[in-house]
């Protein structure tokens, strides 16, 4: 099973968001793909203090986990979550060989 591969300014923002907001502060990074969104299936992430359960991928990075559930990997394996600042909007971007067909957005995808 491959793996999701963080850059280092997504990880730079996950860090800043962790140091920042209380709630997040000592938890793991969660990424999920759950139902909805115009093309089918969207990408949600959240801070969860829970520790991964046992059909968990725990992905080590710079101190902290990112932990993806075994049905979200099916569809997150191979791919990039970046940050972006630019113009054209701020946020975490994913790249993903295994999407089909994405929304203008970039939030959704079908694979």
């Amino acid at each position: 099973m491959s793996s999701i591969v963080v850059t280092e300014k997504a990880l730079k923002e996950i860090k800043r968001i962790r140091e920042t907001d209380p709630t997040a502060a000592d938890s793991n990074l969660r990424v999920m793909v759950v139902g909805g969104g115009c093309s089918g299936m969207s990408y949600k992430l959240g801070f969860d203090k829970d520790p991964a359960g046992a059909n968990d991928k725990v992905i080590e990075a710079e101190g902290f986990k990112i932990i993806v559930d075994a049905k979200s990997m099916l569809f997150l394996s191979g791919t990039e979550l970046d940050f972006t600042d630019g113009l054209n909007g701020t946020g975490f971007v994913f790249k993903n060989p295994n999407a089909k067909r994405t929304c203008g957005c970039g939030s959704s995808f079908s694979a």
